[in-house]
């Protein structure tokens, strides 16, 4: 009996030593992601966005692009244009022919931005090694990243990072409710030239647009 007590917490102590190690592999890869991402002066990314539900029979695909600098961004993704210039957010939808101009506190954790998006993974999250997968002669090494709070509505998010740039290639998120959300990185750009007025909303160009001021 002694015997086999010891032997249960034998392989309980190696396999917590292994876990504890990969968790470290994966903090470090992690860091080096983060640092590559603020060592560049802006990025500008191509994306797919793909939304999969097979229980409720939904099936979506969608593209969009993002260019970055600093907090500052221009998001254009499903017809939608948003602009942020450091201090406020300019929703441009033509459809409605409509601008909505809103505050955003960027020091908020719970404000949503492209910025961020490249960084949500340093808190909120317990992380594992996972698979390594070859991409089209790319090494893709996925962390997964369950969220440490019981009301995230997401069961676990697998973050793919192109071994040898140490650039997020794809992340797959699993909602709770089965949906799957999956972005894909098409094309990753960086230090570009752009314009002095690439982050500013010029009132302008949108002559017929109503300008809806929230704040």
């Amino acid at each position: 009996m002694t015997k086999k007590c010891f032997q249960i917490a034998l392989l309980f102590l190696l396999s917590f030593t292994s876990i504890h190690a990969q968790d470290k592999k994966a903090k470090d890869l992690l860091n080096e992601v983060t640092a590559k991402i603020k060592s560049y002066d802006n990025i500008v990314i191509d994306f797919k966005y793909s939304l999969n539900n097979a229980k409720e029979n939904i099936n979506q695909d969608s593209k969009g692009n993002v260019t970055m600098k600093g907090n500052q961004y221009v998001l254009n993704f499903m017809g939608v244009t948003k602009i942020f210039d450091g201090q406020k957010t300019y929703t441009i939808v033509p459809e409605d022919e409509e601008v909505t101009v809103s505050k955003v506190n960027e020091k908020d954790d719970n404000a949503i931005t492209p910025s961020k998006m490249l960084t949500f993974f340093n808190s909120g999250y317990k992380y594992t090694m996972d698979i390594v997968q070859n991409v089209k002669g790319r090494k893709i090494q996925y962390i997964k990243l369950v969220p440490t709070t019981g009301k995230d509505q997401r069961k676990e998010i697998l973050l793919g990072i192109d071994v040898q740039t140490k650039h997020i290639y794809n992340l797959i998120e699993t909602g709770k409710n089965g949906t799957k959300t999956t972005l894909t990185v098409n094309s990753f750009k960086t230090n570009q030239p752009l314009s002095k007025n690439q982050f500013t909303f010029v009132a302008s160009k949108y002559p017929k647009y109503y300008i809806n001021k929230l704040d």
